[in-house]
């Protein structure tokens, strides 16, 4: 039996709908991989898609994406809250059941030739792909976005991995890594107030003494709402309720309300049950008792 890979491809669009689904249409063209979910959020002018197939075929997918999106995207108009670098932001694999993380970091690396071969566009390493400790870190990586890596690419600390130190006029590098899965969850707070959710996500964050696994920023929303937007990169460690009852602590000192929370992308039914069983006062919950 084959073994299988998540792909979660990000790209830097989020806003026009036609050119997100024709993306992901490219991707689910691929015979062995499936399209299982796509989200975009026009604020952060950002879809995330996630694929699931074979080794070749979620690097063949990954590629076709990534096709679509240099061609529709140019980042020197872009806008959005959301930090970025690349047309396709990121491409990281996540081996599944049966499959390693050495394997994963193999697809990462032959995606990032194809990147290079096929259309001309550089890529960085992260995570357990990186190949210095010290771009292990996404947002070390993607720091300076596209705007300052156009320049700081040509030092030698900052050149990519695959391809010529110079970006690609309108489609910048792509991260490509392989990772564990993780859990992408947002905090909505009532207030225009940017600096709390910034605080907030300093507080949080495990870089800077928060929990464990957790990485955060602050954003602005439309409609007079601030987001703490984080990344669950252990989701063993730490059950997104304590997250969430932290932040409405938090945020309730300076007198605002949590207004929402949200999953981008997927999430495991575990890590859900176990909110829900916290706020409903189960005892347990097995996800056998749960259905549509």
């Amino acid at each position: 039996m084959a073994k299988l890979f998540e792909c979660v491809p990000n790209i830097s669009e989020g806003r026009r709908a036609d050119v997100v689904a024709h993306i992901g249409e490219l991707a689910a063209s691929v015979s062995d991989v499936t399209l299982i979910d796509t989200q975009s959020d026009p604020s952060h002018n950002r879809s995330v898609y996630t694929l699931v197939g074979t080794g070749d075929g979620v690097v063949e997918a990954a590629l076709r994406l990534a096709g679509g999106a240099i061609d529709a995207i140019d980042l020197r108009s872009h806008q959005g809250e959301h930090p970025r670098m690349g047309a396709v932001d990121v491409i990281p694999f996540i081996p599944l059941d049966g499959a390693s993380m050495e394997e994963a970091v193999l697809l990462a690396r032959r995606c990032a030739q194809g990147l290079w071969e096929r259309y001309r566009v550089p890529s960085y390493f992260y995570e357990a792909a990186a190949t210095k400790a010290e771009r292990r870190d996404l947002s070390a990586v993607r720091k300076g976005q596209f705007e300052g890596l156009l320049s700081a690419v040509k030092e030698p600390d900052r050149q990519p991995d695959v391809g010529e130190a110079a970006l690609h006029p309108s489609a910048g590098a792509v991260a490509v890594g392989a990772r564990d899965f993780l859990i992408a969850f947002n905090v909505n707070l009532a207030t225009a107030d940017l600096k709390l959710a910034e605080r907030i996500a300093l507080a949080v964050r495990a870089r800077s003494g928060g929990l464990i696994g957790i990485k955060a920023l602050g954003f602005s929303l439309p409609g007079d709402v601030v987001q703490v937007s984080m990344n669950v990169v252990n989701v063993k460690a730490i059950p997104l309720y304590r997250v969430t009852e932290l932040i409405r602590r938090e945020a309730a000192a300076a007198g605002v309300a949590v207004r929402a929370t949200e999953l981008v992308g997927l999430s495991p039914l575990r890590a859900v049950l176990e909110s829900a069983a916290y706020y409903l006062h189960f005892d347990e919950v097995e996800p056998s008792q749960v259905t549509w």
